[in-house]
C-alpha cells in the first residue's frame, strides 16, 4: 500500500475525540482518546483503502495496468 501522509480532523465533545481523514470520504471513527482515534482511524483508512482497491480490481474485468498518479 502507498505510503503518504493523510490529514486527520480531530474535535472533541463530551469527553469523546472524533475525527475524519480529509482526503476519503466515509473514514472518520470516535475514541476516548486522541492516541486511540489515530490508531482507530488508521485501521479504518487502510480498509476502506484496501476495499475501494478490491472493488476498482472486480471492475477491471480484462487486462489493466497499475499506474501512480501523481498530483
Amino acid at each position: 500500500m502507498e505510503r503518504r501522509p493523510w490529514t486527520a480532523i480531530i474535535s472533541q465533545e463530551e469527553g469523546w475525540r472524533i475525527g475524519w481523514i480529509a482526503e476519503v470520504p466515509g473514514v472518520n471513527a470516535q475514541e476516548r482518546t486522541k492516541d486511540e482515534l489515530l490508531d482507530t482511524l488508521a485501521e479504518v483508512l487502510r480498509e476502506a483503502l484496501e476495499m475501494n482497491r478490491h472493488d476498482a480490481l472486480a471492475h477491471a474485468i480484462n487486462q489493466y495496468e497499475e499506474v501512480v498518479v501523481a498530483l
